[in-house]
């Protein structure tokens, strides 16, 4: 709500009328009592039988408001645990969805094939009371509500029967509590720093193991124009961010890393790698988080210093270096060139069946085929020398002996062989 400025007995009236509003333009935090102004809001709602509610009606009730959108696959997954867990506690909880879509849109869902599976979900629209008072960068995003305090912020995975359960018993809560981070600052930096003058960060380097559930999965650049300073990675596996830094390596060094080329002599490799998208407690104490800052002078030496910074923490050794491997090698057949582009608008679909390339790098070739281990598991090596964009079309391009022969109608020929290749080796430190 914008600010009223009046005069005079009115401007009282009003001071009188409004004074909730200031307090529910203040954020609250954990153990804050909710203002009555916000009990009192009438809220618009969706997929509920009234067209507003106000969340006194459940005063009494442990209340979880579930920030969530429409396009966020995640909130909808979520759905139905939330419905169950209405109904198990029935009149114990209130789960109430919180969206800032608009009532159309909203409407539009629930009533679409998709959204009638979720007729129980009562949702909150046009919202801008709650996202004031609990700012958030990410949803699905879970604020527990308790006696008329803020109990807890989390995220849904820790909607659970047993987290319930020991809220409504009165038992010391095992929740985790989430505070969502910004990326564009470094990981765990008090932002007390910013307050000092004429300080600059230098160099910055965090390490940590077992997920942080205030941030994402990902990664991060810190820039100043095309520069990149720093990197941040959050919740990934090992072998994810030494691949991600060697990428860099091998990209400074003119080459380009492909899954091929990672060799790991490691004795346990799920300490390293497991599949990301199996969400259990043991993986999760396996995912680390890594930030690297270096001055800006100093950029060029940024993902060098970042493989020997791991190197000390990690218990693992990484490099790269040459070894020879069996191999594809993609060689010329003859000089007459058959493969360079007539032109036209730039098409790139290595994958797709047929495969047309079109006015685009002859690199297009190597990444495409080194991209997919299902093609071949052996990375493939270019002793072309052609520079230049290409034409080049495959029928089948997830057949090998098909991509040979076809190569072959441009005098281009992919054959096994054994050559030096650059290689991210990863070992265990002795």
């Amino acid at each position: 709500m914008k600010n009223i400025f009046c005069r005079g007995l009115l401007s009282f009236v009003l001071l009188i009328l409004f004074s909730g509003v200031s307090a529910q333009k203040k954020q609250l935090k954990i153990g804050d009592k909710l203002p009555d102004a916000v009990w009192n809001t009438n809220l618009e709602m969706v997929n509920y039988p009234q067209r507003t509610l106000t969340l006194s009606a459940y005063k009494d009730r442990l209340i979880l408001l579930d920030f969530w959108a429409t396009w966020c696959g995640g909130c909808l997954q979520n759905f139905p645990r939330m419905e169950s867990l209405e109904k198990k506690y029935g009149d114990k909880i209130k789960i109430l969805a919180v969206s800032n879509e608009s009532r159309g849109v909203l409407e539009k869902f629930f009533s679409s094939k998709n959204g009638q599976r979720y007729k129980e979900i009562h949702s909150v629209a046009e919202d801008q009371l709650f996202q004031g008072l609990f700012p958030h960068r990410g949803i699905p995003f879970i604020v527990w509500l308790k006696d008329g305090k803020v109990l807890n912020t989390t995220d849904a995975e820790q909607v659970s029967e047993e987290m319930i359960n020991e809220i409504l018993k009165g038992e010391s809560s095992s929740l985790q509590t989430v505070i969502q981070q910004q990326r564009d600052r470094p990981l765990m930096l008090s932002e007390n720093f910013d307050l000092e003058r004429g300080t600059h960060l230098e160099h910055y380097t965090f390490f940590s193991k077992g997920r942080i559930r205030s941030i994402g999965y990902g990664s991060e650049f810190h820039r100043k124009g095309s520069v990149v300073y720093g990197r941040q990675f959050t919740n990934l596996s090992l072998l994810s961010i030494y691949s991600a830094i060697a990428y860099e390596v091998f990209k400074q060094r003119g080459g380009a890393l492909s899954a091929k080329q990672i060799i790991t002599e490691v004795k346990d490799l799920s300490k390293i790698h497991f599949n990301m998208n199996t969400k259990d407690l043991d993986n999760e104490q396996k995912l680390y988080s890594y930030e690297y800052i270096v001055p800006y002078s100093k950029a060029d030496s940024l993902y060098k210093n970042m493989l020997e910074d791991l190197d000390r923490y990690s218990g693992f050794k990484a490099s790269i270096e040459k070894r020879k491997v069996k191999c594809l090698v993609l060689s010329r057949k003859s000089t007459k060139d058959k493969i360079a582009t007539k032109g036209g608008k730039a098409i790139s679909s290595f994958l797709d069946t047929p495969s047309v390339l079109q006015n685009v790098p002859f690199d297009y070739i190597l990444s495409g085929l080194n991209a997919n281990s299902d093609i071949t598991p052996l990375p493939v090596v270019d002793e072309t020398g052609y520079k230049g964009n290409i034409d080049i079309k495959i029928s089948n391009p997830k057949d090998l002996k098909i991509i040979q022969k076809e190569l072959l109608s441009y005098d281009l020929e992919l054959k096994e062989g054994i050559r030096e290749v650059m290689m991210l080796v990863i070992r265990d430190k002795e």
